[in-house]
Order: structure tokens, then sequence, then C-alpha cells
């Protein structure tokens, strides 16, 4: 029974997915001129590029002199003196530099993305896996995925590298876990869903009908590059993660079976870590 379950999702998501997307990648381009093709896969990889640029440098919570400078070059000496020290002095200062790594993804992997979306590639939003409509029928696929991942997230949250560099929060001696820890939580999923619309929406189903199924392995290389920093297991499992990921929002048309699954993953592995260590 379990080998006939398989067998189903393997051929339904991957062998007949291959062939329907090849296919209609395939019609798209013996249709539509090669310049306006050429047009959409060179705005798709810029803005991705850009976005990443962006993510990397302007999101990086370790060097914000730039978001106090910038302030200081048009005037604002005192908004400029209250942003160092809640980044730098003040006693919430490290989840103030968290807020600077999440917003940095928010504006990052969302704006330019829904701008080049509407603006200049004029598709409608919902068609870069924002649809709702039938995704449930594919939970259990996510089901399957989540609990094959726990087993192997369980046996690296033993790991001194894992302990290391999660949770991103770090508590203080003696902080609870109220209210920056689940106020954290809160904004570290919400990242998720726009690394979600960013890798598995808009540059997945940007250049689907014109690279097919292969869109799936160009999306993956980035992904993968992103994890290069975390533990070597975790880094690994990105690729795997990527092209399940990638291949059921591309069958599904949606992005939020993804999102669901990456920020219960993502809460668990800051759980386990705060739970190894005695203090959930």
């Amino acid at each position: 029974m379990i080998g006939r379950f398989f067998r189903r999702i393997w051929q339904e998501y991957v062998i007949d997915l291959r062939d329907r997307l090849d296919a209609e990648a395939a019609h798209h381009r013996a249709t539509t001129p090669v310049g306006e093709v050429t047009r959409r896969m060179v705005c798709v990889f810029l803005t991705v590029i850009g976005a990443l640029l962006f993510v990397r440098f302007a999101g990086n919570e370790n060097d914000t002199r730039w978001m106090v400078d910038g302030l200081r070059a048009v005037g604002l000496d005192g908004a400029a003196a209250r942003l160092h020290d809640a980044l730098n002095t003040s006693p919430d200062r490290r989840f103030h530099q968290r807020i600077v790594w999440a917003l940095g993804r928010l504006v990052g992997y969302l704006i330019p993305t829904l701008v080049v979306a509407k603006l200049v590639l004029r598709a409608p939003i919902r068609s870069f896996g924002l649809r709702v409509r039938g995704t449930a029928r594919h939970l259990p696929v996510y089901g399957v995925l989540f609990a094959v991942m726990a087993p192997f997230l369980f046996a690296a949250s033993l790991s001194p590298a894992f302990q290391a560099k999660y949770p991103y929060y770090k508590l203080a001696p003696g902080e609870g876990l109220w209210p920056w820890l689940w106020a954290w939580e809160a904004l570290y999923a919400a990242q998720f869903v726009a690394l979600e619309f960013f890798y598995r929406g808009f540059f997945l189903h940007g250049i689907r009908r014109a690279l097919g199924y292969s869109s799936i392995f160009a999306m993956m290389v980035p992904y993968a590059m992103i994890h290069f920093g975390k533990p070597l297991p975790e880094a690994l499992g990105s690729v795997l993660a990527g092209f399940i990921l990638g291949t059921v929002s591309l069958k599904s048309d949606s992005i939020w079976g993804g999102c669901a699954i990456h920020i219960v993953v993502a809460t668990s592995m800051d759980l386990l870590s705060l739970a190894h260590r005695g203090l959930l």
C-alpha cells in the first residue's frame, strides 16, 4: 500500500507534471515572439539578482551603518541617533537587530517582485503561486514530507552546530520566552511567507512558461546557496526541500502549503534547540 502511494505520487507529481510543463513551455515558445520570451526571462532573473543583493547587504543586521549614515545624510540626525542606540546600546538591541534581518527579507523578497509582476510582466499576482482553491488536496504530500523530515530534524538538533545556530533570537541569561521570543517567531514566520513567494512563487512561476520543468532546478540553485552558512545537513536538505516544494507549487499553483511546512519546520527547530537547553 505504501509503495503504491509513492508510485502514484511519483507519477502524478513528477512524470505527469514534467510532461505537462514541458509541453506548455514548447507551445509558449512556439507561439510567442522570441523577444517577448527573452524579455520576460531577463526581467525575472534581474529582479531575483537585485532582490538577493538587497537581502544580503541591506538586510545584514551586523552592518547597519548605512541606515544610520543615510538618515544623517538627509539631515535626520535625531532619528539616526535613536536608530544607532536601538541597534547598538539598547537593552533590547538583540531583538531590534532581528527586526532589521526580518524586514530586510520582507522588503527584498516582496516589494521588487510584486512591482515587477504587476507593472512589468503585467500578470495577475495570483498567477505567481498565490491561489488558495484546491490547495487542500495536496496536504497529504506535505504531511508525508514533514513525517520524513521529523526524525532527521530531531537528530540534527542534537549537534553542537545546530545548537550554536538556533534559535536566531538568542535568549539572554534569565530571559523568559515572552515577549521577544514569541514576537521573533511571528517575524520569522512572516519572512518565510515572503521567501516562499520569492522562490516558489515569483521566480518559479515567472520562468515556468519558458523553461518548463527545468524551472524547478533553476530555482533550486540560489535557494540552496542561501543555506551555505548553515549546518551541512540543513544545507543538503535544502536541495531536496527546494525540489519538493517547487514541484508541489507548480502542481498546485500555490505556495501556501510550502509556507505552512516551512514555518512548522523552522519553529520546530527553534523549539528543539530551546528544549535541549532546558529553556522550555
